[in-house]
């Protein structure tokens, strides 16, 4: 059994958000296309509460995609996103969602990010998405969304370390840094994951 993991198509990662990925908008109906493909379909949405500490705004002289430590994990102090109930948190309309069986929201805890769709970032706390997707007989997942380089790239690390075959779309995806993108590609390979 093969599953779809869908990360976070949202508002604020689309060009003109405030965490805009360059062409994000394009895989969209990709995504809506393969859907159909796969036994499951999943899909994650950052839903952060208003203070978030991986926010700048919530650190003094700091600026935006400055690194800093944040109780021991190495965090990129990002624009204010994805905030709880408003528009940019929003799963975009052009995103069919009918096929979507569960909607795993993750960032939640004010103290810590979350970039994979299974853990926070200090793994902590899970999001119940891999009890979910082993109660549901899948074996195997394709993570697509944005963005490739990093939430979409560590749900599906964190998918190999689970016991699950794991691949990135690569055509379904867009990351914030295509160069960096290419080295992460070559790591998830080594790793044992596949790239599509």
């Amino acid at each position: 059994m093969n599953a779809l993991i869908i990360i976070d198509v949202q508002y604020d990662f689309l060009p003109g958000g405030p965490l805009g990925v360059n062409n994000g908008d394009e895989i969209i109906q990709t995504i809506n296309m393969l859907q159909s493909t796969y036994d499951l379909v999943v899909a994650t949405q950052d839903w952060h509460p208003i203070g978030h500490k991986s926010f700048y705004t919530s650190h003094s002289n700091k600026k935006p995609f400055e690194e800093i430590s944040l109780n021991g994990v190495n965090q990129i102090l990002w624009p204010e996103h994805c905030l709880q109930g408003t528009k940019g948190a929003e799963l975009v309309t052009e995103l069919s969602t009918n096929n979507i069986e569960a909607i795993f929201r993750k960032g939640m805890d004010k103290k810590i990010d979350s970039y994979s769709g299974f853990f926070d970032n200090a793994r902590k706390k899970a999001t119940g998405m891999a009890d979910y997707l082993k109660g549901r007989g899948i074996t195997s997942v394709a993570v697509c969304g944005l963005a490739a380089d990093f939430c979409v790239y560590y749900t599906a690390s964190d998918a190999l370390d689970l016991g699950f075959k794991s691949s990135i779309i690569d055509c379904a995806t867009k990351p914030i840094d295509p160069k960096e993108f290419e080295e992460i590609k070559k790591h998830f390979q080594q790793k044992g994951g596949t790239i599509i």
